[in-house]
């Protein structure tokens, strides 16, 4: 696993720029994360990769490709010190695990590697074990079924 590190009010413009959204295509979403603020990003992405970011992570407009397209690179998690609210909701939907921590922020850095441990809520990075806050079981769920609408598909229920 490598960390993605990316600083504060990354937006949702960033991560699929606007001529992008023509498609929900996952392969072509994929492809242009980030394409023009971080153009190597989408061919040294890696599945199980974490994202690590500062604060507001996903501001913006209220696009879903953001965080599909993400998904749909492998990432694994996204760590951020903070979450714009309706990427945050996104991403829950559309399965993809995201945490707010303030430690892990500050002491990851570009490149690092290490593992991520979703099943007990761990990120290694060298000798240093980081807990992750346990979200609430329903976005566990929501998570663990691959998003929402799978969710929903197989008996959860939000209420």
């Amino acid at each position: 696993m490598r960390i993605w590190k990316f600083g504060d009010n990354v937006n949702t413009d960033e991560i699929t720029p606007g001529r992008y959204n023509v498609t929900t295509d996952r392969n072509r979403l994929a492809k242009c994360a980030f394409v023009e603020v971080r153009p190597d990003f989408s061919a040294g992405v890696g599945s199980g990769d974490v994202i690590v970011a500062g604060r507001n992570f996903g501001c913006g407009s209220s696009r879903e490709t953001a965080p599909l397209a993400l998904k749909a690179c492998g990432i694994a998690a996204i760590i951020a010190f903070s979450f714009a609210r309706i990427f945050y909701r996104n991403a829950v939907n559309l399965g993809l695990p995201v945490f707010v921590s303030q430690d892990i922020p500050e002491a990851a850095q570009d490149g690092d590697t290490g593992e991520i441990d979703l099943v007990n809520y761990t990120l290694t990075i060298g000798d240093k074990v980081f807990t992750l806050p346990r979200p609430p079981q329903f976005v566990i769920d929501i998570v663990q079924s691959g998003g929402v609408i799978n969710f929903l598909k197989n008996g959860g229920t939000l209420g």
